[in-house]
């Protein structure tokens, strides 16, 4: 027996009884593999099992970190900060617990370690294969599972399609997990398409078939089909599925669209999936599931008594999982304050040079988010100008809070020219720029500003207000801040710096005092945001912009006097 087997026999017994689910996909990509992970582990959780996620993906990218938004979608950070694929976000929000950059793993986290290993002779001159060595590395990820040590069920998410040559090291390192921990501890849940073709009438079988069938040539047989479709398959369609795929009738679980994502969960509880997989694991529920909170924030979600418009001014507005946590924040908040948020998108870049009247106009908020590179800069800066000069709620995250700074330098304080130094190095005025500690750095991923650090927070605030706490930890991803030599003419012209790092060199939040809700952020709250726990700045967003929406419909026109203050009856959130 190698090392490598030898130390994998170790973990496999250290790993006591907990169980793995390995989520795998098929016949094409964007199935919703994340939310039907997610979902389970929401469902699992609810009948009181202690539940953590993984995600592994194929890609040679050591994580998502320098990726362009366009490529990836939104780059989600943990507490820890770590860059991570979006589904994390979904694993989060869905079992409301944090989760840290061991939860994901990309193939080129394995090809480096495993580089690294050979490179200081720790194979001791034996030849480095992808088995046993590569499978062998991707199985300890596997079992060695994060901070939550305790968890009795492992949720692993496979990203990409059965039949994508990068794909293979991973499921084969599962197919030899099934043999080594046994069927009562491994279970196989393969997601598929079954298309709809409107010029027969009648929805596809064969996809289906197939991907089972790529599974099977690959020594995994699929315990669980959980079929993605627009419409029913009723019982004659899952019986043949069932037929063909040597599957159980009662293991084809059809997962139709569904209005929401947070439909999810109820859908495949309906079907009995969690009851399905615990029995298969050999486990006996610690409890009945409690769904009937989820159900009402279901019902709010999709019939909410009123509604909101909020314009997102951004540099990727044609991919809108770029701003997936953020939809997903300004959806939590919605709920919270019992309206639909419904997104303007307008790209950056059409501020430059078209009107902002013709482009915000009738909008109750402007939202401000992250990004990086020059494309598109003044048109945040305007959007900013516009919603200041026409007292219209605003909120800024990041590059956001940036293009905050350089508006009112420019616009108030009377600093003509000024700019921050990632898109102009000449500026007269850097009143953003490079952070100390980033000038010496020279690589691009993993080197930002990341994860979770303590804000000091001023009470007489909106950011009090909002959180009801002297101290808050947030999650970061930058390298730019506002330049602390400039902190003192900004705070004389109006701006309030309401939060800053615990030693105040750092800006975290800008306010306006004269303003019926002006806020913007260095750090990313969306990020901890929850169904039923709504991101404190994001709520409190949205609380002013229906304010501004009752404002217009009372025949106030579009000012504000001051957005409605609430009476905090809950603990301090931190």
């Amino acid at each position: 027996m190698s090392d490598g087997m030898r130390a994998g026999s170790a973990l496999i017994a250290q790993n006591g009884e907990r169980r793995h689910i390995f989520v795998t996909g098929g016949v094409v990509s964007s199935l919703g593999k994340g939310i039907a992970s997610a979902s389970l582990g929401m469902l699992l959780k609810s009948r009181g099992f202690k539940v953590t996620l993984q995600k592994f993906d194929p890609y040679l990218n050591v994580d998502p970190g320098t990726m362009s938004p366009f490529q990836h979608g939104e780059v989600f950070v943990t507490d820890d900060g770590a860059e991570t694929d979006l589904d994390l976000g979904h694993y989060e929000r869905f079992t409301d617990q944090h989760l840290e950059g061991r939860n994901c793993v990309t193939s080129g986290q394995i090809y480096d370690t495993i580089i690294s290993k050979e490179r200081r002779g720790e194979f001791l001159g034996k030849t480095v294969q992808v088995i046993p060595h590569v499978t062998e590395e991707i199985k300890r990820r596997m079992l060695q599972t994060p901070h939550d040590q305790d968890a009795e069920i492992n949720i692993i998410e496979i990203g990409g399609t059965v039949g994508d040559m990068e794909g293979l090291p991973f499921l084969e390192a599962i197919r030899q997990l099934r043999l080594q921990l046994g069927k009562d501890r491994v279970l196989f849940i393969h997601l598929t398409l079954v298309p709809y073709i409107k010029a027969a009438r009648e929805p596809k079988t064969k996809p289906t078939q197939h991907s089972v069938r790529r599974m099977t040539e690959i020594g995994i047989q699929p315990d669980i089909l959980v079929c993605r479709s627009e419409m029913p398959l009723g019982k004659e369609l899952r019986d043949k599925i069932a037929l063909f795929c040597n599957v159980s009738p009662a293991a084809v679980i059809e997962n139709v669209d569904c209005p929401t994502i947070y439909q999810v969960p109820l859908a495949l509880h309906e079907q009995g999936l969690d009851a399905l997989a615990l029995e298969m694991l050999r486990l006996e529920p610690k409890r009945e599931c409690e769904l009937d909170a989820w159900r009402e924030l279901v019902t709010m979600i999709n019939s909410p008594p009123a509604e909101v418009e909020i314009a997102l001014v951004g540099k990727y507005t044609h991919l809108h999982d770029a701003y997936k946590s953020i939809l997903e924040a300004f959806l939590h908040a919605g709920v919270a304050n019992r309206v639909r948020v419904a997104i303007r998108w307008i790209e950056s870049s059409r501020l430059e040079s078209g009107d902002p009247d013709a482009l915000l106009d009738g909008v109750h908020g402007v939202h401000v988010p992250g990004g990086f590179g020059v494309r598109g800069i003044e048109g945040m800066v305007r959007a900013v100008r516009w919603a200041r000069e026409r007292q219209v709620p605003f909120f800024g995250i990041c590059l956001g809070l940036q293009c905050t700074v350089v508006e009112f330098a420019r616009s108030v304080c009377g600093l003509e020219g000024a700019h921050s130094t990632e898109f102009d190095s000449t500026t007269p005025h850097p009143v953003v720029d490079l952070l100390p500690e980033q000038k010496e750095i020279d690589d691009l991923g993993g080197t930002m500003r990341l994860g979770a650090s303590p804000v000091d927070v001023q009470r007489d605030s909106l950011l009090w207000q909002a959180y009801n706490a002297e101290e808050i930890h947030e999650r970061h991803r930058h390298r730019y801040e506002v330049n602390e030599t400039y902190h003192g003419r900004l705070e004389a012209g109006g701006l309030r710096l309401t939060g800053t790092s615990r030693e105040k060199r750092l800006v975290e939040v800008v306010e306006l005092a004269d303003h019926p809700w002006f806020v913007a952020s260095q750090f990313h709250p969306e990020f901890k945001s929850r169904p039923r726990k709504a991101a404190p700045l994001f709520r409190e967003f949205v609380r002013a912009a229906k304010a501004c929406a009752d404002a217009r419909g009372a025949g106030q026109g579009g000012l504000v006097a001051e957005a409605p203050r609430i009476a905090r009856e809950t603990e301090p959130e931190r």
